[in-house]
């Protein structure tokens, strides 16, 4: 995953903030469309991370069996990335789960 590939992601982190914040007031099929919306860009995340993280192993693979054209120095940048990637991730994880804790505990 590249400089672009990561500032994608934070963007679309910024965006399902915003969409979870959204209005409360909407109409059905604005919420459903909202749901939709950030339950795609959830799952687009997710996917990006994936991959990610399957690009780190798939090269620590190559690495370790020799494969030619593979450098260290590739190897570990890939292997980070993945890391601050996957640490993102845990850390949205966290907070929506934050958030879901502070709304349930309100008194109507």
């Amino acid at each position: 995953m590249d400089i672009k590939a990561l500032d994608n992601l934070i963007s679309q982190l910024h965006t399902a903030s915003a969409l979870a914040s959204g209005k409360s007031a909407a109409t059905g099929a604005v919420q459903n469309a909202q749901s939709s919306a950030f339950g795609d860009l959830l799952k687009n995340s997710l996917d990006q991370v994936n991959a990610t993280q399957q690009n780190a192993e798939h090269l620590a693979r190559d690495f370790e069996l020799g494969t030619s054209g593979v450098n260290l120095h590739e190897v570990m940048i890939a292997a980070s990335k993945a890391n601050i990637a996957f640490q993102a991730t845990v850390q949205v994880r966290n907070r929506l789960v934050s958030a879901y804790h502070d709304i349930m505990s309100m008194q109507l």
